[in-house]
């Protein structure tokens, strides 16, 4: 199976391609708010590595949130995009699924920054949710830290786990891949609460 994920969710940018048997990467560590413009040269670089098109692809996954309500939603729309030029199917990996197949038995309190000491948390169990997805602020979330090992890709106080998310998401990739699906109304957003500019209002 051939596929390309792309993971839009933060401040790195992550585009994998699995193409004949190997594995092509691009990761940029501090992308910031320049996905817009970095995501299609990226695209384009590992496809080449590759000598591969879209059309070679069989699966389009993202990463679907939560994290940058604005990376999310450039990451959903391209490969939406992707999806309908080519007539493929695509699969949505949660920012909680790509920590959590990057802890060696799946199972963690995986936690996303939400910033000011906050977190978008999801309690995973063997590499599945064993909870709803909620934003914990500060005081909450240090009390679960206490309580749960915790996966993130940030320095949290009480992290059990530092987690490599481009790595993460192949995983999941690998093992979601049956779940792919041609609808790509399964590439909802994931925004566990919502935005600054929404909450104003």
């Amino acid at each position: 199976m051939n596929y390309l994920g792309i993971d839009t969710s933060g401040a790195p940018l992550a585009v994998l391609l699995r193409c004949g048997g190997r594995i092509y990467e691009y990761t940029e560590e501090n992308c910031g708010t320049r996905h817009s413009a970095a995501l299609m040269p990226a695209v384009r670089d590992v496809l080449r590595s590759a000598n591969a098109s879209l059309k070679d692809i069989d699966v389009f996954a993202c990463v679907t949130g939560p994290g940058s309500f604005t990376g999310i939603r450039i990451g959903v729309s391209t490969v939406k995009a992707f999806c309908f030029a080519e007539k493929k199917p695509c699969l949505a990996i949660t920012s909680f699924d790509a920590l959590a197949y990057d802890v060696p038995n799946g199972t963690a309190l995986c936690a996303v920054d939400a910033r000011h000491g906050a977190a978008y948390v999801r309690l995973y169990e063997n590499f599945r949710p064993a909870g709803e997805a909620k934003f914990a602020a500060a005081e909450e979330f240090s009390a679960l830290c206490e309580k749960y090992p915790v996966a993130a890709a940030y320095g949290a106080k009480g992290l059990k786990y530092l987690c490599n998310p481009a790595a993460g998401l192949r995983r999941a990739i690998e093992a979601k891949a049956k779940e792919a699906v041609f609808d790509t109304a399964a590439l909802a957003p994931l925004y566990v609460r919502a935005s600054q500019a929404e909450e104003g209002r």
